[in-house]
């Protein structure tokens, strides 16, 4: 149809594949294009008039949105240009961690919208208009998982391996900028929060992640916020919620997280420039 959504996909892994057979299933969606860092991967899956060979050449396909699921990377290469002729929705929002990155495509969000989606971040909207009104003083966001489901870098990693042998490790604890380039694969629902907690932002918003050998069926996500009133007195707004998302042993991404990803994409449209969480 005329009128359908064209949609561009960065990256073909088990996400990009779960949202390219979603699309080609749908009525209101069509896709522009499919890109991959390893062009051989679509041979298979994807009819050649979909396949894209050279990123750079993606305005030719003529996109409406254009979703990342690659890599972070991504974003700081082809961010600013993906956003000068469709929406762009950041599905690695650690990009966004590097203050650059952040600050440019902000900037280049001016004719579309930059869409980020909540995924396990349960209470985004609600967290984001506490900050719009300046009430939200403080939000933790605690991840859990068995520590065959981190991909990490030094010096992350070599904690993460010794959690298999003594059990509950807390690998991280501190602000979210500093987590997100060590954990970039694992942390962007912490990303997705400090976007929605922006009188906060990455250095205020605390990350904390746990690596867990008991964990063998689900991920966990616990979010605490603190609003107006004081700790101390014991009159301060609180929230807390845990979020229990099934997940096989050993992978990074949680198996509600797929439908999850593909009901942000739905929503990724029509509200303009600037910043949206979908």
């Amino acid at each position: 149809m005329a009128n359908n959504r064209r949609i561009g996909i960065v990256g073909f892994g088990h996400l990009g594949q779960f949202l390219f057979k979603s699309i080609q299933e749908s009525e209101d969606f069509d896709i522009a294009f499919v890109w991959n860092r390893t062009a051989s991967a679509l041979k298979e899956s994807v009819p050649q008039q979909y396949i894209l060979e050279d990123l750079a050449g993606f305005a030719e396909r003529k996109p409406d949105l254009i979703v990342e699921v690659a890599h972070p990377l991504i974003s700081s290469q082809y961010g600013e240009a993906f956003l000068a002729v469709a929406d762009y929705m950041v599905g690695s929002p650690t990009a966004l961690a590097d203050q650059e990155v952040e600050d440019k495509l902000k900037e280049a969000a001016k004719h579309h919208g930059l869409y980020i989606p909540s995924g396990a971040f349960w209470g985004a909207n609600d967290i984001q208009k506490m900050a719009d009104r300046g009430t939200l003083q403080g939000l933790t966001v605690t991840m859990k998982k068995h520590p065959s489901s981190f991909k990490l870098g030094s010096p992350l990693k070599e904690k993460n391996d010794n959690a298999l042998d003594v059990g509950e490790t807390v690998l991280y604890e501190g602000p979210v900028r500093g987590l997100c380039p060590l954990a970039p694969n694992n942390v962007n629902t912490m990303a997705a929060a400090a976007i929605a907690a922006h009188n906060l932002g990455f250095d205020k918003v605390k990350g904390k992640l746990v690596a867990d050998k008991s964990l063998t069926d689900w991920h966990i996500v616990e979010v605490d916020v603190t609003g107006p009133g004081s700790v101390e007195a014991g009159n301060a707004f609180t929230v807390s919620t845990v979020r229990r998302n099934p997940a096989q042993v050993g992978k990074v991404t949680g198996s509600a997280t797929y439908v999850s990803f593909l009901s942000s994409m739905q929503r990724a449209r029509d509200r303009g420039p600037g910043v949206h969480l979908c």
